[in-house]
């Protein structure tokens, strides 16, 4: 998950690599480190902490200007995040700058042996390992590329590998395996980096770099070859958003901007999914009908805030399609040996297309000879790249890290999947499938409605900010809901907040409820009367115990008025859409809190964007 990007071209190295690294900081910001080549030698400058204390260093020590360069910005895995560990590192014999992205598995066994043939380490990190054993490759006249691609193919576990070689000034050499890896192709110049945002301010032109592969950039053009030397072709495309998509656009966090970016990024969600017979589709399928109809079970695998989407889709799907899906937290997936056969549908919902649970996920079960459908932003991830089918959610880019545009993007787009399957299966007519597409479309609107009440949102987290505990209650899509609710709040806030269903409290969570603990309960609409009045009996539950309720509940529902301590409208929606709804005023809530805290909301502690290690 950290952040990496080389340039080479007739820019100031510098310059161009600490911008990109400013842009990727939210994949890890434990430290971040700079190389370039000037001069005929390396020039490193590295610090723990944030970019500013990077670019506090350069101010103190400047390096000449150069026009090559790689730098990095680290999430931590192996080593403290110090000075030393810091990336890029150096080969012993001066000739290597590296960094990396992953984690190497085989490091203790390949550091010994670097250190017997002379390699002096300086840090505790698995990363050296591939940088001392470059540097020896290197200085037995061997040339930049085949070095890499012998030092590939020794290594275990994920990585993505950018260097340079003091003894080359026009050329840098990357690889990847199970770590994302993208080269950008301008006029007279290139990138390679794990993210496009890193060089989208000079060119929108890029290349994907697929697995086990090595590629070389100079500043004509790029090479690609597999570890074994042989030719390939890499794979252009045009990233369609622009470097504004990535600015803060006058917010004061990312994350805000990106909750009221939810509108659009919805709506774009469901644009373009009818074809010429009014039949919906998906943006790549090598499914045929015939497959999708002999599918007997349905598997989503997914993490974090992906996964509460996966639950609601559970729910959708199971609804529309009548067959039975369950919801698997991808890094326990592969690991309790699921019963997977050619009958079942994987389903990934990923953000960045990248996450290493979930990428594990998808090669085990396609192993099995499972059919993969994927949910993903990223066009070209490696996620869409291994599944049979993609949906793109089109969310354009999602800076802060905790999800929120992510979230209520990915729930659209798991209807989108749950209709498809409907209408491939016949589970459902197509008046039906329309009209719920029709309701669908009405939810940007209402959305947009949501945002409009923020200064209530706001008023209630200056009200509550000083609370140790929030406690979330809902039922049926309404509990995937509260527990992204309490996510969002433990994310940012670092505060105690928990999500259960409501039904549950009575079995043993209703013991956390003490006088003025506040309560977010989601209330379903009136369309599941069961269901609606079940929750405003639990509400009462809690009232009773003293407990201040913060109630979600839809415009013209006044069941609840004489239990509710707060109340927030929500327009109206059917059960399964209102998740779009009831987390909108909960995201809000979380970023203020952590905002009146003085928390840094973009990039909370120890977490980083894309988790691209297991």
């Amino acid at each position: 998950m950290c952040g990496i990007i080389g340039y080479v071209g007739p820019r100031n190295a510098q310059t161009v690599v600490v911008d990109g690294l400013r842009r990727m900081e939210y994949r890890g910001y434990d430290s971040a480190g700079i190389a370039v080549l000037a001069e005929g030698d390396l020039a490193i400058r590295k610090r723990a902490g944030k970019i500013v204390n990077l670019e506090d260093e350069l101010a103190e020590r400047p390096i000449p200007e150069a026009h090559l360069g790689i730098g990095h910005s680290r999430w931590a895995t192996h080593g403290a995040p110090t000075d030393a560990n810091a990336h890029p590192h150096r080969s012993t014999n001066g000739r290597i700058a590296l960094v990396h992205n992953g984690i190497i598995e085989n490091f203790a066994e390949l550091r010994s042996e670097a250190e017997a043939r002379g390699a002096v380490f300086t840090s505790e990190t698995d990363t050296e390992a591939a940088a001392q054993l470059l540097g020896l490759e290197v200085a037995s006249g061997v040339e930049l590329a085949q070095a890499m691609r012998n030092v590939c193919k020794r290594l275990d576990g994920a990585f993505t590998l950018v260097a340079i070689d003091s003894q080359v000034p026009d050329r840098i050499v990357a690889a990847r395996l199970n770590s994302p890896l993208v080269v950008g192709a301008g006029e007279g110049e290139m990138f390679v980096a794990s993210d496009v945002a890193a060089f989208i301010e000079f060119t929108r032109d890029a290349v994907e770099i697929g697995q086990g592969e090595v590629v070389e950039v100079d500043r004509d053009g790029y090479r690609v070859t597999d570890f074994d030397g042989r030719p390939l072709q890499g794979k252009p495309f045009h990233v369609d958003w622009d470097l504004s998509a990535a600015e803060k656009a006058g917010y004061d966090w990312f994350m805000r901007k990106e909750i009221y970016e939810q509108p659009k990024a919805v709506l774009d969600t469901l644009l373009g999914r009818y074809n010429t017979k009014r039949e919906l589709t998906l943006d790549e399928v090598r499914i045929s009908d015939s497959d999708l109809k002999r599918i007997d079970k349905i598997i989503i695998v997914a993490c974090g805030t992906a996964f509460y989407s996966g639950l609601v889709a559970k729910y959708a799907i199971e609804h529309w399609c009548r067959i039975p899906c369950e919801v698997e937290i991808a890094s326990e997936f592969r690991y309790r040996d699921p019963i997977i056969t050619s009958e079942t549908l994987l389903v990934t919902i990923s953000q960045s297309g990248e996450t290493a649970d979930t990428l594990m996920a998808v090669r085990h079960a396609r192993e099995q000879g499972a059919k993969v459908i994927a949910i993903c932003n990223t066009n070209g991830a490696t996620i869409p790249r291994e599944s049979d089918a993609v949906i793109y959610t089109h969310a354009g880019p999602e800076i802060g890290v905790a999800s929120t545009k992510g979230y209520t993007t990915q729930i659209a787009a798991a209807y989108l999947l749950g209709l498809y399957l409907a209408q491939v299966r016949g589970t459902k007519f197509g008046d039906e499938i329309a009209a719920v597409m029709a309701e669908l479309e009405t939810m940007p609107d209402k959305i947009q409605r949501v945002l409009d009440n923020t200064e209530q949102y706001l008023a209630l987290a200056r009200r509550l900010a000083d609370k140790k505990s929030v406690l979330f209650l809902g039922r049926h899509v309404g509990y995937p809901v509260a527990l992204e609710g309490a996510l969002k709040l433990k994310e940012i806030a670092y505060l105690h907040a928990e999500g259960f269903p409501a039904g549950e409290l009575k079995h043993g969570p209703i013991a956390l409820v003490e006088q003025d603990i506040p309560i977010f309960v989601v209330v379903p609409p009136r369309g599941r009367d069961q269901l609606h009045d079940k929750v405003v009996s639990n509400i009462q539950e809690v009232r009773a115990r003293g407990a201040q309720t913060i109630v979600l509940v839809e415009e013209g529902d006044d069941s609840v008025d004489a239990y509710a301590d707060e109340i927030i409208r929500l327009p109206k929606a059917s059960v399964l859409l209102q998740p779009l709804l009831a987390v909108v005023p909960l995201q809000i809530f979380a970023c203020e809190v952590a905002t009146l805290l003085g928390h840094d909301v973009d990039q909370p502690r120890n977490l980083a964007k894309s988790v691209t290690v297991e």
